[in-house]
């Protein structure tokens, strides 16, 4: 079995200004085109969306750095990882 086909769990939480500005849209395009699993749902402190993706570890870390970035008008301050089991219970990935 090659690394590229060992399915990952990635949890996320990004936090800043990624509240209303696009950020859900745009984790789910990059999630969408990476061929991840998951979700992504703003948390109720207003400043923070949790993220939840299972893939290779590779696409996953592609993800990251986009996560690390956000679209322009975002500001992430900090996002914490950690890498999880991977489930396989998702389908697609969506917005909660």
């Amino acid at each position: 079995m090659t690394a590229e086909s060992e399915v990952e769990g990635l949890r996320a939480l990004v936090r800043g200004r990624v509240q209303g500005v696009g950020f859900l849209m745009f984790v789910i395009s990059h999630a969408l085109d990476l061929g991840l699993t998951g979700f992504a749902r703003n948390l109720s402190d207003g400043h923070t969306v949790e993220v939840i993706a299972e893939g290779p570890r590779g696409r996953l870390e592609a993800l990251l750095a986009h996560l690390r970035e956000g679209p322009p008008m975002s500001r992430v301050e900090r996002v914490d990882t950690s890498w999880l089991a991977a489930s396989g219970g998702y389908i697609g990935f969506v917005g909660r």
